[in-house]
């Protein structure tokens, strides 16, 4: 996404991250609405420019390599996740946070987070979608998902899940 941004958005990274500090905007969402209606930068663009600047020292591998230390047992999970979620299209922008990486198309659809060293917690937005012992309520996720589903080995990421995750990526188009 980064190499892309030059061609997508006009300006490189750091041109945006410059940009960024002449308003040192208070809140995440304020720099985010700058730039998509002030500069017509897409939201998921916006979203990692934004989430780049303030993890200035961090690139999006340090970031995730931080979130799995000591938890490198549910690193294939995640791994597993991002293969699945890449075959949905081209237009998915997968953009790694200090806690949780967002999987986003034109909306976030889902969120991945290690919750515990055993755990992987998979938020994801499927509107109208009624809860199983699988698919829970979003819990900890609050209004950001729908839905969560726990995940402790790379087999829970199977035709099912594949399945909810497709759907909320076609819900946010």
């Amino acid at each position: 996404m980064i190499d892309n941004m030059p061609e997508k958005t006009g300006k490189s990274l750091n041109e945006w991250k410059t940009i960024l500090k002449e308003k040192s905007f208070a809140k995440h969402s304020e720099g985010v609405n700058f730039l998509k209606k002030e500069h017509g930068v897409t939201h998921g663009f916006a979203n990692t420019i934004v989430t780049l600047s303030k993890e200035e020292n961090n690139s999006p591998t340090d970031l995730v390599d931080q979130q799995y230390k000591g938890k490198e047992n549910l690193f294939p999970i995640y791994e597993a996740i991002l293969n699945a979620v890449k075959t949905f299209g081209n237009d998915v922008v997968i953009t790694p946070k200090k806690t949780t990486v967002s999987l986003i198309r034109k909306k976030q659809f889902a969120l991945i987070k290690p919750a515990t060293k055993t755990r992987i917690d998979l938020g994801i937005k499927i509107k109208d979608k009624p809860t199983t012992d699988r698919l829970q309520n979003s819990g900890p996720f609050g209004t950001m998902c729908t839905h969560r589903v726990q995940l402790t080995e790379v087999s829970q990421v199977d035709s099912e899940l594949i399945d909810w995750l497709k759907e909320a990526y076609e819900k946010a188009s």
